[in-house]
C-alpha cells in the first residue's frame, strides 16, 4: 500500500529519530559514569542484585495494573473514543481508532501528550517545595503519569492495553523511553525485533524482565534530584522555594518529554506497519 504524504512523513521522521539514536556516540564522562555505577552496584551480592530489579518489575507490573483498572484510566478512554467519533461516528471501541488517518490519531494524542506533560511539570514543581509528603511521593506519582501517558497513547493508536501482551509490551516501552540516549537503542531494537515477529497473541511469550543493571542509572536520578531538592528548598524568594522548585518541575517535564516521544513513535510505527499489513 503506498503511504499518503502525511504518513509517510511521519515514518520519515521515526526513520530520522532511529539513525540519531544509531549514530549517537556518548562523551568520556558518559561512559565513566555508567562504568562507575555498574561498578558499584555490582559490588553487591548477585541475589541483592536480582531481588532489586525483581522488586522494580512486581512494582511496575502492578502499577501499570492498577492504573489500567482505574475509573480515571476508563474515563480517559471514554474521551479518546469521543474525540475518534468527531472524526468517525462509527467508531465503538478502541480497535476502531485505526480506521482514523494519521492526522487525525497525532490530534488526539497530542492532547493526551501535552495534558500529562503538564501534569508532570506541576507534580515536579509541588515535589520541589521540599515537604517530605510530597517529595516522598514523587517517584511514584512520576511514574503513575508516565505508564498512564503511554497507555493512552496505546489507545489512541488502537491498541487496547488490557491484555498481557500489550501490557508487557508498553511497560517494555516505557523502559526503553527511560533508558540513558546511549542505550536507548538496544531498548528500541528488542522492541522492532518483538514487533517484526509477533502474531496476534493474547499471552507475552518472550522475556518477562523488564529493568536490569541497564536502567540503574534512572533510579539513581531520581534520588539525586531529591538531594538537590532538599540541598535547595530552604533558598527562597518572597517565601518560595523556586530554584528547588524549578529543578522538580524542569526534572519531571524532561521525563515525560522523553517517555511521550519515544512511546509516540513507537505506536505511530505500529499503526503504518498495521496500514501495509491490511492493504
Amino acid at each position: 500500500m503506498t503511504l499518503t504524504d502525511r504518513e509517510a512523513k511521519v515514518l520519515n521522521e521515526i526513520q530520522d529519530w532511529e539513525r540519531n539514536l544509531r549514530e549517537f556516540e556518548p562523551n568520556d564522562f558518559q561512559l565513566t559514569y555508567e562504568k562507575y555505577l555498574q561498578q558499584s552496584f555490582s559490588l553487591l551480592p548477585e541475589r541483592v542484585q536480582k531481588q532489586f530489579f525483581s522488586v522494580i518489575d512486581s512494582w511496575l507490573f502492578h502499577l501499570h495494573s492498577v492504573i489500567q483498572g482505574s475509573q480515571l484510566q476508563i474515563d480517559a478512554k471514554e474521551r479518546i473514543l469521543s474525540s475518534g467519533r468527531i472524526f468517525l461516528k462509527d467508531i465503538e471501541k478502541i480497535e476502531d481508532l485505526s480506521q482514523l488517518k494519521i492526522e487525525q490519531l497525532q490530534y488526539i494524542a497530542e492532547q493526551q501528550i501535552a495534558r500529562h506533560r503538564f501534569y508532570s511539570f506541576a507534580q515536579g514543581g509541588l515535589a520541589g517545595t521540599g515537604g517530605p509528603l510530597l517529595l516522598s511521593t514523587d517517584i511514584p506519582a512520576i511514574a503513575v503519569i508516565n505508564l498512564r501517558v503511554v497507555q493512552l497513547i496505546a489507545m489512541t493508536y488502537g491498541v487496547e492495553v488490557n491484555t498481557p501482551v500489550e501490557m508487557m509490551t508498553s511497560l517494555k516501552v516505557f523502559h526503553t523511553a527511560t533508558l540513558p540516549p546511549r542505550l536507548q537503542l538496544e531498548g528500541w531494537t528488542s522492541l522492532m525485533d518483538e514487533l517484526e515477529n509477533r502474531d496476534d497473541l493474547y499471552f507475552y511469550e518472550g522475556n518477562e524482565q523488564i529493568t536490569d543493571i541497564t536502567w540503574i542509572e534512572q533510579p539513581v536520578q531520581q534520588l539525586m534530584k531529591a538531594l538537590v531538592i532538599a540541598l535547595f528548598r530552604k533558598r527562597v524568594i518572597q517565601g518560595i522555594p523556586l530554584v528547588s522548585m524549578a529543578i522538580g518541575a524542569g526534572a519531571n517535564y524532561q521525563l515525560t518529554r522523553k517517555v511521550t516521544d519515544v512511546a509516540h513513535k513507537y505506536y505511530q510505527l505500529r499503526y503504518l506497519r498495521q496500514k501495509e499489513e491490511f492493504a
